[in-house]
């Protein structure tokens, strides 16, 4: 079905072709997957952009009809077509729905790269994705900033900032990434998980962990307690001091050039460590992570070893769920405490986790999950898709907010750095006092017998 009413089936073919350039031949979107799509409509329903934009262009079914257009010579990549690529949130809810088993996925991780390589994009644009990709996967670097931005902050700067609005008048982008900055908590300084951290009784593995960037500087308190959950359920903990980004972020965004270089550095901070399992607690991280062996497919010397290292690669909650909590667990409250899980997309549709942190919160005496409605649809986080395209994130962050709170939950449960900043950012602007805590922080608290106290906010819980 040829999808009507769009820009780009409006002009004729030369003016198309004279605004921009087509697919290089350096992987181009499959046409075998692209033929893969019979156009049902199934994927409509739980695509995020469309839902919030309403054109066809904005959907997976239209985007691969625009994939096929270009690769046929009829279309180009193009100020008439990239935005409806860049309005993709890469949430892969599609890829659960299809009927047709179509590897979007595949698809547009294939064509983020062309258009990076292929399509002149604003200044503007640049310097902004120039400042995103310079500074977000190198928490170095992001330190550097953390003091400004903390007296920014404590001289009560930021409220007036905020009180004028005047930022979104110069930049919707630029007022996006200022509106998620959390409080500064005094850990992110300095990295202060030390290199080995012994299993406490016998010990049953040993595992490595990954840090991540954006989360052991702003929420800190998730890697600590991730570190407590593993030794106290007998692990040994290894933690390579040269570690750095695992590329998720560029991955997505289709710096591929970015993205292979800190996998090979991931793999070699990694190397001879003898672990049984590479452990990672935010799920964005962790699809990419597992995507190595595609990342790297062209590189001789690191295809095989990017293969070896996904082979051990695993979330914290799905690497617990298989072997098992021997640790004593303890009530968080006196009476009963009301959870509501949510789903982060490149845990539920990237790597196919749903029923693993579940049962693992199950296993907390006292707790009760409730689900949310349109669970499966994207908070709007998505990366930096909140900075890139901030109207769409801010009603999709605004609908999961809704959702959540909606369950009457005491706790919301998020397993993502980029959720839980997302999700905190709505939960204030809409006034709701409900703390966002990673189910790490949880099973930490439960094997501590830490208890939550009643009308704990997330700014209360060093959570925010």
């Amino acid at each position: 079905m040829q999808p009507s009413n769009d820009s780009t089936t409006s002009k004729p073919l030369t003016a198309l072709l004279a605004e921009g350039t087509g697919f290089d031949a350096h992987h181009p979107p499959d046409p075998s997957l692209i033929d893969s799509c019979v156009h049902c409509g199934f994927c409509l329903s739980t695509c995020p952009s469309y839902r919030v934009i309403g054109k066809e262009m904005d959907s997976p079914r239209g985007r691969i009809y625009l994939m096929d257009s270009i690769n046929e010579g009829e279309s180009s990549l193009s100020n008439a077509t990239v935005p409806h690529f860049d309005s993709c949130l890469g949430c892969l809810a599609c890829v659960t729905t299809c009927p047709s088993g179509v590897q979007y996925d595949q698809l547009i991780a294939a064509t983020r790269p062309q258009i990076e390589r292929n399509y002149e994009r604003s200044l503007s644009e640049k310097a902004l994705r120039q400042l995103i990709f310079s500074v977000f996967p190198y928490p170095n670097r992001m330190r550097s900033l953390l003091r400004p931005l903390g007296l920014y902050q404590k001289t009560g700067l930021q409220k007036v900032v905020r009180s004028l609005g005047f930022l979104k008048r110069i930049s919707a982008q630029l007022a996006a990434m200022e509106g998620m900055l959390p409080e500064i908590p005094p850990q992110a300084f300095k990295d202060t998980i030390p290199a080995l951290i012994p299993a406490q009784g016998e010990q049953r593995y040993r595992v490595g962990m990954i840090l991540g960037c954006v989360q052991r500087l702003f929420n800190p308190e998730v890697n600590d307690a991730t570190v407590r959950v593993l030794t106290a359920n007998g692990c040994e903990v290894v933690v390579p001091q040269t570690q750095g980004c695992c590329g998720a972020l560029s991955h997505h965004q289709g710096q591929a050039e970015q993205a292979r270089m800190f996998a090979r550095q991931m793999i070699d901070s990694f190397a001879d460590l003898n672990v049984d399992a590479v452990l990672i607690n935010a799920s964005g991280c962790g699809h990419t992570l597992k995507e190595y062996g595609h990342i790297l497919e062209d590189d001789r010397e690191y295809c095989t070893r990017a293969k070896e290292f996904v082979s051990k690669v695993k979330d914290v909650q799905e690497f617990l769920a298989e072997v098992g909590l021997t640790a004593q667990r303890s009530p968080l409250r006196d009476e009963l405490l009301t959870v509501v899980y949510q789903d982060a997309c490149h845990m539920l549709h990237g790597q196919k986790i749903s029923v693993q942190p579940r049962q693992l919160l199950r296993q907390i005496p006292g707790v009760k999950l409730r689900e949310p409605i349109d669970a499966a649809i994207c908070c709007g986080s998505a990366g930096v898709y909140n900075i890139l395209q901030p109207e769409v994130a801010e009603e999709l962050g605004r609908q999961k907010v809704d959702n959540l709170t909606n369950t009457g939950a005491d706790v919301i449960a998020s397993a993502n750095i980029g959720c839980y900043v997302q999700i905190s950012k709505h939960l204030k602007l809409q006034s709701k006092p409900v703390p966002v805590l990673h189910p790490m922080q949880l099973l930490d608290y439960s094997i501590r017998g830490v208890k939550l106290p009643l009308g704990q906010t997330h700014e209360k819980s060093g959570v925010g």
